[in-house]
């Protein structure tokens, strides 16, 4: 049992009128019947609530919720007694979310349900548990309030933000893929996969002339093709302390999710098959497979995975990717390069190139562009300035050997990886070097 602010403000009044009777001895008798009549009210009140103990209440949450975005939960309560409640309601909320809308008072009336609702937004991933329900029950004249502590347990999934593979959907269905950024360039005629045969048409190369038919209608007909499909796609994931690294409310890590559920899902749309490997800290292997569940095998495979301590190992990593994959794909390795890492990362990229075609996507760190946009008002910032420009130098000369090398690049800043890493998987279908 805790006394209301109602209660504290009743006994400071008391306290005030006892110090001027006090002066005023006269008043005694009507202050005595005051006194009275308020140890009973502060009694009577306390009755009415001390044998409330339980309120039926019920959560609704969805099982599976997305990283950074809001998302409603409601309650319900159920007031069983014959005459209204007044309840201040807090829902003991995970420590990974962050909350709107709590603590809320409601007032039930007799025998009735009551719905409230209220907000989270996931922070980090991984399974969560809702645990606990808070209520505080007020008496029926307000000075005093019950706290009661039930079990309403609600166990929920936080998964990396799949709002983008959501958006593409919609946007695939309308055929708007530009709105995003993708860029589907369909060249005709140059696939690797026949498609069709057809009239010839002005701009067809005489190597898609099909003779035979030609001959046969006694006009040109040429063949044309399709992108290949069948063709499989590993991402090879750096679960090192690199991609701990932050520049918005996601770390490079959870960037890196969100691009591999985006390209999954344009690739298996594409018919390719999609698998995953991860290194360095967590270990998990997802052998490639092109049916539509496999976007969620793969969201149910890393939606709990965080980032480790462990400094990246690419040589391992290429090792046993060469085992586990013997049939030639195109291998997504996404990290955070740095100077340091070029003598062990070509060797890996070089072992790798022997069977699969491999592309290297890289997040720059937002933080040190940012500190070179700063003007240079004094000695610490200039120092601040060469350090940067020392820094990104040296990053350069690491991303040139790469690049010298003849390996698929990708350079950028994390908010831009998942459309750049779609559309130059888009150019590597339609090239046919897959």
């Amino acid at each position: 049992m805790i006394p209301t602010r109602r209660m504290l403000g009743l006994i400071f009044a008391s306290f005030v009128l006892a110090v001027l009777v006090s002066f005023v001895p006269e008043y005694q008798h009507q202050w005595d019947i005051f006194i009275y009549l308020v140890m009973g009210a502060v009694v009577a009140d306390m009755l009415s609530v001390l044998g409330k103990g339980y309120i039926q209440a019920e959560r609704k949450v969805m099982h599976a919720l997305s990283l950074g975005a809001w998302a409603d939960v409601s309650l319900t309560l159920h007031n069983p007694y014959r005459y209204p409640l007044r309840l201040q309601i807090f829902d003991h909320v995970p420590a990974e979310f962050e909350h709107e809308g709590l603590p809320v008072e409601i007032k039930i009336p007799a025998r009735s349900w009551v719905k409230t609702p209220y907000r989270v937004k996931p922070v980090k991933r991984g399974p969560a548990m809702f645990e606990f329900l808070q209520i505080r029950i007020f008496s029926v004249l307000g000075l005093w309030k019950k706290n009661i502590k039930q079990p309403l347990i609600s166990e929920v999934r936080n998964y990396p933000n799949f709002s983008s593979v959501m958006k593409y959907t919609l946007l695939a269905t309308d055929q708007r893929l530009n709105q995003m950024g993708i860029l589907k360039k369909r060249r005709r005629g140059e696939g690797v996969d026949f498609h069709q045969l057809r009239e010839y048409r002005d701009g067809d190369s005489l190597r898609q002339v099909d003779w035979k038919a030609t001959a046969r209608t006694r006009k040109l007909i040429s063949r044309d093709y399709q992108e290949e499909r069948d063709q499989q796609i590993i991402f090879l994931v750096d679960c090192g302390r690199r991609m701990l690294a932050h520049d918005d409310e996601l770390s490079h890590f959870d960037h890196t999710l969100n691009a591999i559920l985006l390209l999954s899902h344009v690739a298996l749309r594409q018919g390719d098959a999609v698998g995953l490997m991860t290194f360095s800290g967590h270990e998990r292997w997802i052998p490639p497979r092109k049916s539509m569940g496999s976007v969620n095998s793969i969201l149910n495979s890393i939606y709990d995975l965080q980032p480790s301590l462990v400094s990246p190992d690419y040589t391992r990593a290429a090792t046993q990717l060469m085992t586990r994959q013997k049939r030639r794909a195109l291998v997504v390795l996404i990290t955070n390069l740095r100077d340091e890492d070029t003598d062990e990362l070509l060797p890996a990229l070089h072992m790798m190139r022997k069977r699969h075609l491999v592309m290297l996507a890289s997040m720059q760190e937002s933080a040190i562009n940012k500190m070179l946009d700063k003007p240079v008002l004094g000695f610490d910032t200039a120092l601040d300035h060469a350090a940067a420009q020392h820094y990104l130098g040296y990053r350069r000369d690491a991303h040139q050997k790469v690049m010298g090398e003849g390996i698929l690049h990708l350079d950028v800043v994390p908010q831009e990886l998942p459309i750049n890493i779609v559309n130059r998987y888009l150019e590597v279908k339609s090239s046919g070097r897959l």
